[in-house]
């Protein structure tokens, strides 16, 4: 993992100094890329920088440090803030805990139970980063998927043949029609199979039998069936209709 990236805000120099020269960034594979003394120019060094940390202090000239973190959650919305104060105040404790602040330490700050947070914060901001990558790697697979069935509707199409097409397991990949569509493999499938159905019918003149074929079903029995089912009228019926209004417009 890349080392974090740092930002240090207080208004007093000896405070930033301090966790400059006192805390061993190296060692916890950290590194600070930039100090602000007041909330303008926090909020300005976040937009410049974008840190994956800010050590913030609260009471700071111009704009409090609970402002800034509010401020910055709209276009930095992944990064994260431990506030450092010698402030013990339950107000403070309870707005920090509302914005999802990391921690809350209290000054004179005691580097050893710094460290331990600055650990845990990589193990978490790792943990969400590969969580985030299993998150767009199945968004990407399943994007995969449903643009090969919209290549291959009139083809037979099984979770079996998208297995060894793709190279998942049936399983997995039933499951990611259900989390990332909401509906199961066969009722997308359906679907898709109906809506280019209802477009060969309104914009072609082939017969049932063609367009049967060109969605998906060898048997033009099968799907009249399922057409029917789905729509509430037979192919042909839905073409007369779709024609009659055509014709009243």
């Amino acid at each position: 993992m890349k080392k974090l990236r740092v930002l240090l805000v207080d208004d007093e120099i000896m405070i930033r100094e301090g966790f400059k020269r006192l805390f061993d960034w190296e060692a916890h594979d950290c590194e600070v890329v930039g100090e602000a003394a007041d909330g303008m120019e926090a909020l300005a060094q976040i937009d410049t920088l974008k840190p994956d940390l800010a050590i913030m202090d609260i009471n700071i000239p111009i704009m409090n440090g609970l402002k800034v973190i509010q401020l910055s959650r709209i276009k930095h919305p992944d990064m994260a803030f431990v506030i450092v104060s010698g402030y013990d105040d339950f107000s403070y404790c309870r707005e920090a805990l509302r914005l999802k602040i990391t921690d809350y330490i209290l000054k004179p700050v005691n580097y050893e139970e710094f460290g331990t947070c600055i650990d845990n914060l990589k193990i978490a901001l790792f943990q969400h980063q590969s969580s985030q990558k299993e998150v767009q790697q199945e968004e990407r697979t399943i994007h995969g998927i449903t643009r090969y069935l919209q290549e291959h509707l009139a083809e037979e199409v099984s979770l079996s043949v998208l297995s060894d097409e793709f190279h998942l397991s049936a399983q997995y990949i039933s499951q990611l029609f259900k989390s990332e569509i909401g509906v199961n493999f066969l009722a997308y499938l359906t679907n898709i199979r109906m809506e280019k159905a209802k477009q060969l019918l309104m914009s072609t003149s082939l017969s049932v039998a063609e367009i049967s074929a060109q969605s998906g079903y060898s048997d033009y029995r099968v799907f009249t069936k399922v057409f029917k089912k789905s729509e509430g009228v037979t192919p042909s019926q839905y073409r007369r209709d779709f024609l009659e209004d055509v014709k009243n417009r």
